[in-house]
C-alpha cells in the first residue's frame, strides 16, 4: 500500500499533486474556499475533500475519511498574507492579521493525528513569529525530530526565484530539510518556450491573461525584450506612480527572461502592475497557463474558473507540485528506512 498523506489548506492541489508524484496516496485534503475545492476535485477526484475552515475540522472528520489506516504525513502551508514581507511592512497590521493564528490549527491536527511525518511551508517571515517557536517546542514535546530552513526552491528543479521556510518533523527518527541535490537549474525557457501562441491554443486557461489600455499598451510594447525593465523606458513614458516613487517594487512592468528563472509567482501573477509579470518576447502578461507551468502544474492539470481574478489567487496561492515532491520522495526514503528498522 502507498503510504498516507492529509493535505491541510489544500488549496488548488498543488501540494497533493506533488506527494502523488512522489508516490503518496493523498487520502484527505480540507479547503475552505468551494471554487478552489472544486478545481482540487477535478484534478484529485480520489481524495475526500473537506470543504469547510479547517477551524471546525476534528478528529472525527479526518478518523472517518481514512477508515483506520496509519496516516504517515500530514502536510500543509496555512495562509501566509500575515507573515509576507510586504504585509509586514505594517508589523502592527502584518501580526495582528487573524490569518496567522491558522498555522496554530496545523499544530492542533498534527496534535490529534499524531502522524508519523510532518511538513510545513510558509514564508520565511514565518521563523519571525512568536507562535511558531512555541509549535516548535510543542512538537519537540510530542516526540517529533524536526528540522527547519529557509531554503530557495530555484534549487529544487522549480524556474521560480521564491523563498520558502521549511519544516520537517519524524517520530520515527532524524530528519533533515534535502539540500545540495545537484539538480539542475531550470529556466523560463524550460517550461514555456514551447507552447503554442494564445491566438492558436485550445486552452482555454492559456488564454486568460491582462488587458490594458493604449497608453499602457503601448509602454509594455517599448519595455525591451527578454528581461527589460520598466526603468530602461523614456521618462515621458513613465506612469504617474513610478515618477513619484521608485525606490522597491522594481519588478513592476518587467518582462521575464528566457534563460533564468521567473520571479515569484503570487496572487498579481496576471497583473504586471504586481511584478515581473510580462513574457519575455509578447506585449502581454504570461497567460494563466503559463503561470501554472512556472509553479511546475503538469500542462494537463485543469482549473474550475476561467475568471482571471480568482485563477491569478489560485495559482500564486500555490505549493508548487515538484518542490513537494521531492521533500515527499525524501519522506518516502525515510519511511522505507525507518519501517525496516526496530524504531516501530
Amino acid at each position: 500500500m502507498k503510504p498516507i498523506a492529509i493535505d491541510l489548506f489544500s488549496g488548488c492541489g498543488g501540494l497533493s499533486q506533488g506527494l502523488k508524484q512522489a508516490g503518496f496516496q493523498v487520502q484527505v485534503a480540507v479547503e475552505i474556499d468551494t471554487e478552489t475545492a472544486r478545481t482540487y476535485k477535478l484534478n484529485h477526484p480520489e481524495t475526500r475533500i473537506i470543504n469547510k475552515d479547517i477551524r471546525e475540522v476534528g478528529k472525527a472528520d479526518i478518523s472517518k475519511e481514512v477508515n483506520g489506516k496509519e496516516i504517515d504525513l500530514i502536510a500543509g502551508c496555512p495562509p501566509c498574507q500575515g507573515f509576507s514581507k510586504i504585509g509586514n511592512l505594517n508589523k502592527k497590521n502584518g501580526y495582528s492579521d487573524s490569518r496567522n493564528e491558522l498555522v496554530i490549527e496545523f499544530f492542533r491536527i498534527v496534535e490529534l493525528i499524531k502522524p508519523n511525518f510532518i511538513m510545513l511551508e510558509n514564508v520565511p517571515g514565518l521563523s519571525q513569529y512568536s507562535l511558531f517557536n512555541k509549535i516548535i517546542n510543542d512538537l519537540s514535546d510530542l516526540g517529533y525530530y524536526l528540522d527547519y530552513k529557509i531554503v530557495d526552491i530555484a534549487n529544487y528543479g522549480v524556474p521560480q526565484r521564491r523563498k520558502r521556510l521549511v519544516l520537517l518533523g519524524s517520530k520515527l527518527g532524524p530528519i533533515a530539510i534535502p539540500q545540495n541535490l545537484g539538480i539542475p537549474s531550470k529556466t523560463v525557457r524550460d517550461f514555456i518556450y514551447q507552447l503554442s501562441s494564445v491566438k492558436d491554443s485550445n486552452d482555454p486557461i492559456h488564454k486568460i491573461h491582462s488587458s490594458h489600455g493604449e497608453k499602457v499598451k503601448k509602454i509594455i510594447s517599448m519595455i525591451p525584450k527578454n528581461g527589460g525593465s520598466r526603468s530602461e523606458l523614456p521618462k515621458e513614458y513613465w506612469l504617474e506612480c513610478h515618477k513619484k516613487s521608485d525606490i522597491g517594487y522594481s519588478d513592476v512592468y518587467g518582462r521575464l527572461s528566457w534563460d533564468k528563472v521567473s520571479s515569484t509567482i503570487t496572487g498579481g501573477c496576471l497583473n504586471p502592475s504586481k511584478g515581473r509579470f510580462l513574457h519575455p518576447e509578447e506585449n502581454r502578461s504570461i497567460t494563466a497557463r503559463e503561470a501554472a507551468l512556472l509553479q511546475t502544474f503538469p500542462k494537463d492539470y485543469q482549473f474550475s474558473t476561467t475568471a482571471k481574478g480568482k485563477l491569478a489567487q489560485m495559482i500564486g496561492n500555490a505549493f508548487p507540485p515538484k518542490f513537494s515532491e521531492l521533500q515527499g520522495k525524501y519522506i518516502m526514503e525515510l519511511i522505507d528506512q525507518y519501517k525496516g528498522t526496530s524504531l516501530i
